[in-house]
């Protein structure tokens, strides 16, 4: 019999068994929601931060040993703070996007050499950019129309955030007008919030002579500041704004990047005076160092620099990959290191069957953050490192986001410890685990995997919490909580299930309704979120499926060659012949390896496969794909470039095509639409016209997407 909630609390993580876990988690999601409720809302905390961290710390410990059962609205999962309930949403009319990272010197010349490799030889050498530093604080949208400031929003998620406008009407340092000539008829504005050093100390002072709870750092007390349901709360919070991009604009004032920061300085924004401008990475290198050697008198907290390309016109024909610009990149000050002891290594098995090693660690503060976790890779890296359970270890926080085991301190090693020794056998179902040899490299793999399959439990449960993840199915009430119970309980074994919980349960002498924590309306208010997910994206549908190797992009890739899910099954079933036109039609999708393309024949080939998507797509329709570029004469088109291009480099002519909506392939086949051909187009213009393939100059090719 399980132990009261109550008693729960105090039993150590080791003794909890799954059942008793999975409530613990539950009291631990919903006791910490409340302190944060108190903390950032009400500001009325009820207990100390030692108390609030012990919280924290028991909830991650729990998932570490129980990773299937990390809830949706575990703390664990909260980076930055998601949309609230208690403010209006509001969706980016422009994506809030991330940045990708440099750590090193190396990765910022890398950075600068992909740039200047993106376009024709020579063209970008002498491009400029602009270096800034990257502040710690919290993201904010400022829409201005006609001059006046009519919304403040939060970055949320990047594609939703919250209505904070009265909130931020009372910074001081957000003009509610914009002053000045050329203010456009929309501009929105964006930056960071932040608080002063000196402001946050006087607060936590304050707060200690009323007798309240100190706060934690900066950044998070001006996040929870600007998230009052009280603005008089955030107006005495004296926060600070510096604006460093913006959104949407109905026209800019410049065509540089370090001109439109000008432009919005003149108009009332603050700009951060450190901005600069670098014309060579020996500048943009020293400029991080004089940023880093700046921080501590900063007054505010940074925690890198940001690069971007200065010109507007390079960024537009740069573009994004995935959900980061190319013209820009984080270069991130160094991660903060720490000593401990590492207890104990856990494997974890996730749902394409890797056992992945997790260093169990005596809780250390690493960069303000207190970790008891740490990724050790892999099996070869446990080995080359020599790391053995009981060692002090060196941690690292990459990026100052995942923790990782850096080294041993071997002068500190007990007598007596011998190499772990990594298990042979899947810890959740029991079945080999091995390292698969890659059939044309001969190399063995580094990740070492469960061959269970399925009937192996923690495969099956990770591949439904993958298909109802965010950016999949994302199904409002359904979570990995929810189906880690339903799987357990048989209710959900196998995708289709989701789809056909509704008729079964009115049948079941056990319905979900009389289950502790469900009722009629929440029942009812599952049922619909799941028949509203009934039609989906065709590229949501793709990446739901968890085929090996596919992620988000590439879903989005295969969504947009193939067009219907028909037209991708049969295409996968006829590329099983390697000598056949679909083997050789996806190979030439650009963007698509032999890696992929074996993964995905592979999975389409699987006869148990079949008889999942067989079952789902009864309950289930994909929806064609439906392109979001502008329309042109080739949107649709599959587009091959050869030889040398005098306008543009191979890169760009890529970047250019998709964004008329053509699709982009690496060699010549019947499906092939046009190929643009250059000087010295060899093999690719030979079968082209032997194919009967339309061949464009690169001038005809410009003509043809109406561009000069």
């Amino acid at each position: 019999m399980s132990a009261p909630a109550e008693q729960l609390a105090t039993l150590p993580v080791e003794g909890l068994s799954q059942a008793q876990a999975e409530v613990e988690l539950e009291r631990l999601a919903r006791e910490i929601a409340r302190h944060d409720e108190l903390y950032y809302a009400q500001d009325a905390p009820e207990i100390s931060d030692a108390d609030y961290d012990a919280l924290r710390l028991r909830n991650d410990a729990i998932e570490t040993r129980f990773p299937g059962l990390v809830r949706p609205d575990s703390p664990s999962l909260r980076v930055g703070v998601e949309p609230s309930e208690q403010f209006a949403k509001v969706t980016h009319t422009v994506p809030m996007l991330s940045l990708g990272n440099a750590f090193s010197d190396e990765d910022v010349r890398d950075f600068v050499e992909r740039v200047r490799r993106f376009f024709k030889k020579g063209e970008a050498d002498t491009a400029a950019f602009t270096a800034e530093p990257k502040i710690d604080g919290l993201s904010i949208s400022l829409r201005y129309e006609k001059g006046k400031l009519v919304l403040g929003a939060t970055r949320g998620d990047g594609m939703t955030g919250e209505n904070v406008t009265a909130n931020v009407r009372t910074i001081k340092d957000i003009p509610n007008e914009l002053k000045g000539s050329g203010v456009p008829d929309v501009f929105e504005a964006r930056g960071e919030i932040f608080m002063l050093h000196t402001d946050f100390a006087e607060l936590n002072a304050a707060q200690e002579a009323a007798g309240k709870q100190t706060y934690v750092n900066p950044r998070n007390t001006a996040s929870g500041s600007l998230r009052q349901l009280d603005p008089s709360v955030t107006a005495s919070r004296k926060l600070h704004f510096f604006a460093y991009t913006w959104g949407e604009v109905s026209a800019l004032p410049a065509d540089t990047q370090m001109g439109v920061l000008d432009a919005m300085g003149a108009w009332g924004l603050p700009i951060n005076p450190l901005t600069r401008l670098c014309t060579s990475v020996e500048e943009l290198i020293a400029a991080h160092a004089d940023f880093e050697a700046e921080r501590a008198t900063l007054g505010y907290d940074i925690d890198g620099v940001v690069y971007k390309v200065d010109r507007l016109d390079l960024q537009e024909r740069l573009g994004f990959v995935s959900r980061a610009p190319r013209w820009a990149i984080a270069h991130k000050f160094p991660a903060e290191k720490a000593t401990t002891v590492l207890k104990d290594i856990e494997i974890q098995v996730g749902r394409t069957g890797a056992l992945t090693p997790v260093a169990k660690l005596e809780p250390v503060t690493v960069g303000g953050v207190v970790v008891q976790n740490a990724t050790l890779h892999n099996e070869d890296e446990i080995a080359r490192k020599d790391v053995r359970i009981g060692d002090t270890v060196v941690i690292q926080r990459a990026g100052d986001v995942i923790p990782q085991v850096l080294s041993v301190v071997e002068d500190k090693r007990p007598k007596g410890l011998t190499p772990f020794d990594f298990p042979k056998v899947c810890p959740a179902c029991g079945s080999h685990a091995v390292r698969e040899i890659h059939p044309r490299t001969g190399r063995e793999d580094v990740v070492r995997r469960c061959t269970g399959g399925l009937i192996c439990p923690a495969q099956a449960v990770e591949r439904l919490k993958h298909f109802v993840s965010r950016n999949a199915f994302d199904i409002e009430g359904l979570g990995a909580k929810q189906i880690e119970a339903f799987y357990t309980e048989g209710r959900v074994m196998k995708p289709a299930d989701i789809f056909t919980l509704e008729a079964r349960n009115a049948r079941t002498d056990n319905p979900l309704q009389e289950k502790e924590g469900w009722g009629e309306q929440s029942v009812a208010n599952l049922f619909a979120a799941i028949n509203e997910r009934r039609s989906i994206s065709l590229d949501r549908f793709i990446y739901a499926l968890g085929i090996r190797h596919v992620g988000e992009t590439t879903a989005r890739l295969l969504a947009k060659s193939y067009g219907t899910f028909e037209a991708l099954r049969d295409a996968m079933h006829a590329a099983a012949d390697h000598q056949s036109a679909a083997y050789e039609d996806l190979n030439t999708i650009d963007g698509i390896g032999q890696v992929v393309a074996d993964a995905l024949i592979e999975f389409f080939a699987e006869a148990h496969n079949n008889e999942v998507l067989d079952a789902l797509l009864v309950e289930v329709t994909p929806a064609p794909f439906e392109t979001e570029e502008r329309a042109s004469p080739v949107t649709g088109k599959t587009i091959v470039f050869t030889g040398s291009l005098d306008r543009l480099s191979r890169s760009e002519a890529k970047v250019m095509a998709e964004r008329y909506g053509a699709k982009v392939a690496g060699s010549v086949s019947s499906k092939t639409d046009y190929v643009v051909a250059g000087e010295a187009a060899g093999s690719k213009l030979k079968k082209a016209q032997e194919l009967g393939v339309q061949v464009l100059s690169e001038d005809a090719w410009f003509d043809l997407v109406g561009e000069t």
